[in-house]
């Protein structure tokens, strides 16, 4: 397991984390979201030796992470640390060397994920030279090259375009199946929703949800109905009781049930006023579920 148990971290009078505790079982994905500022960057950074906590650890097979523990994870920083005028390949290899690996390994495994990761072609152009996706792609093979045991990364997909999602999205599973736990922040939660065995959701220092994306719908949506009537009259809904019209157009209404109301009741009601063609609980998004999580009060929350 890696295990983040009770970080604290204040800056000055800003107090950035408050307990944050979570889990990664090997060979899963797990998605860290939050709001710019929440306080997921200084989480990762914790995790790597940067920034030093107030308080609580991060634990790698029941051991404090050490100098010689984080030489095994492969880290990608928020802030891109790359040499401009170096070439792609070298680079690679540089990194792979300052993990340990001898200069013949280090070589190999720099070809393979320059290759894998579509800079195969630009390998002996210099990082300067390439686009910014294409050197974020630079970034994240410099991260894996070293067969890590772990992976944290910082927001890895920003910038790449559908095909470098795809690609990256390929070797973070890939690293899962071989049992490396994998660890990753992102505003974009449709790749987290896909992606991820597990989600944390950080806001004001805090988590305020954990688990899986099935957990948390079960945990944190409302009883959302989707029933649609093509002919039905406009406001059919509005007058039952326990009921809230989220949203009606041309026939398709969301509709919230308050606790205790039996959806039969909508059924019924739908029928009354015309052919019904879909009638099932909606599935609230990960975007949603997120958007609830945040504007929630804080409350303790068992990752």
């Amino acid at each position: 397991m890696l295990e983040f148990d009770g970080l604290r971290k204040s800056f000055g009078d800003n107090r950035v984390l408050d307990g944050v505790g979570f889990t990664v079982a090997p060979g899963s994905m797990f998605g860290f979201c939050g709001s710019n500022g929440a306080g997921k960057t200084t989480t990762m950074r914790i995790a790597m030796g940067l920034v030093r906590p107030d308080a609580g650890e991060v634990r790698w097979q029941g051991h404090l992470l050490d100098a010689g523990a984080r030489r095994r994870i492969g880290y990608m920083p928020e802030e891109r640390g790359l040499y401009p005028k170096m070439k792609v390949g070298e680079q690679v290899a540089y990194f792979a060397r300052l993990h340990g690996l001898r200069a013949a390994a280090a070589a190999r495994a720099a070809e393979e994920w320059v290759g894998r990761l579509g800079l195969g072609e630009r390998r002996g152009d210099a990082v300067e030279k390439l686009s910014l996706g294409n050197q974020q792609r630079v970034q994240l093979a410099a991260a894996l090259v070293s067969r890590p045991e772990v992976l944290i990364l910082d927001e890895p997909f920003s910038g790449l375009d559908p095909i470098g999602v795809d690609s990256l999205a390929e070797a973070l599973l890939s690293q899962a199946r071989e049992g490396v736990p994998v660890v990753f922040s992102s505003h974009q939660l449709d790749l987290v929703e896909r992606l991820c065995d597990s989600v944390g959701i950080l806001a004001r220092g805090r988590m305020v949800a954990a688990g899986t994306v099935d957990e948390l719908r079960r945990r944190e949506a409302g009883r959302l109905l989707r029933v649609v009537v093509p002919d039905a009259q406009p406001s059919w809904a509005a007058q039952l009781a326990g009921v809230r019209v989220v949203s009606e157009q041309a026939g398709d209404t969301l509709v919230e049930l308050a606790a205790g109301t039996d959806d039969q009741t909508v059924l019924a009601a739908a029928l009354r006023t015309g052919r019904v063609t879909h009638f099932a609980w909606r599935q609230p998004t990960l975007v949603e579920l997120f958007r609830e999580a945040v504007a929630a009060p804080p409350r303790e929350v068992a990752a």
